[in-house]
């Protein structure tokens, strides 16, 4: 099977990440030594916090990508609200804060009344799993740099100064809780639009027997937004030590908490059927699912041994399907080992082991 098919498709997370560096170099300069507006966290993790007269205000945005794309195919815009939605709450709650309102930024090649109403109807909905306000946004016709439109959101939450959460108190031993996606989410679409429309000329129509709904109705369905078992662990489970959204870089994002931990993946929750049929239709090796895809897996809790079986028990309240997927081991260069997929990850590639230069645990 072959490798970087993602890079192929338009996305360069390389360059990106390249561009991402100078930026933050730059951006780092603004940034006030004391007083308010004093930054607290680095950049890089899911979400930052500014001190605001003593409190920390949470900040984040993100997108929905090129799901977008099949929204527009399917011709189908009341759920995609939701996805934009998810992508910042589910980061926000990383740092452990709460998340109160978010405001939307839609860019349209042409303005449709009825397709603008639908995908506020999303927005709605996803903020009120999130629990949130909506307490503005902005609508940009941009016909000659848009095809079809482009969804972004801002999320603002709070939390207090001294429960700010960046995963710098994970240690030896401590337990990976993984929490089943509800399927791709809202990342690698583009390598997914490429497999399945592209490689084979596909339909949104299509059916295949692994899934219970069409191609098209599979990777619309909603990003699992995380907000409300969350916050009743961050208040319930004293050795929670971590929150991970798993979403581009897929569990390579466990790597970015601040501790210098690795990870043993040991029992992976079972992907769902449509990561497969990806697989199979790109032509691509198992390490770049994983570098690409949540691979069911769509957040991570690390805790203390002693609390993940409440931990568990709260997901399962929620309606969650959870279970311990791993643990935390000394690594000062943070890889991830996947060990039923003899893979070991290591900043943003995953590697076969037997071709890996180092091997954890």
């Amino acid at each position: 099977m072959r490798q970087d098919v993602y890079k192929e498709t338009g996305v360069d997370t390389a360059e990106a990440d390249a561009g991402l560096n100078h930026i933050i170099r730059r951006v780092q300069g603004t940034w006030p030594k004391r007083g308010p507006g004093r930054v607290v966290l680095p950049i890089g993790f899911f979400a930052n916090v500014i001190e605001m007269d003593g409190v920390g205000i949470a900040l984040c945005t993100d997108g929905v990508g090129s799901k977008t794309i099949i929204a527009k195919d399917m011709r189908k815009y009341d759920t995609i609200g939701i996805d934009c939605v998810a992508m910042n709450v589910n980061d926000m709650i990383c740092v452990g804060a709460k998340p109160f309102s978010f405001v939307d930024y839609i860019a349209i090649e042409n303005a449709d009344a009825n397709m603008l109403d639908s995908i506020g109807a999303g927005l709605c909905k996803g903020a009120d799993m999130a629990g949130i306000s909506i307490s503005g946004g902005e609508i940009a016709q941009l016909k000659d740099i848009v095809n079809g439109f482009d969804l972004v959101g801002m999320a603002v939450g709070r939390v207090d100064l001294d429960k700010v959460i960046s995963g710098k108190g994970v240690t030896e031993r401590d337990v990976i809780i993984g929490v089943r996606s509800s399927g791709v989410h809202s990342n690698g679409l583009s390598l997914a639009r490429k497999a399945f429309f592209e490689n084979h000329n596909y339909t949104i129509d299509q059916t295949f027997d692994e899934l219970g709904a069409t191609l098209g109705e599979e990777l619309l369905r909603p990003t699992d937004i995380y907000v409300r078992e969350a916050m009743e662990i961050l208040q319930r489970v004293k050795g929670v030590k971590a929150l991970i959204n798993i979403t581009s870089d897929g569990l390579l994002n466990l790597a970015r908490v601040e501790a210098k931990m690795g990870f043993e993946i040991d029992h992976l929750i079972e992907p769902h059927p449509i990561f497969t049929l990806i697989q199979q239709h790109a032509n691509v090796d198992a390490s770049e699912m994983f570098e690409v895809f949540n691979m069911g897996i769509g957040f991570c809790y690390v805790v203390d041994p002693d609390d993940a079986a409440l931990t568990i028990s709260i997901l399962e309240s929620h309606g969650r399907k959870a279970q311990r997927i791993g643990y935390a081991v000394p690594d000062p260069e943070q890889h991830v080992h996947i060990h039923e997929r003899k893979l070991v990850g290591h900043r943003k590639t995953f590697r076969n082991e037997d071709r890996s230069v180092r091997k954890v645990g």
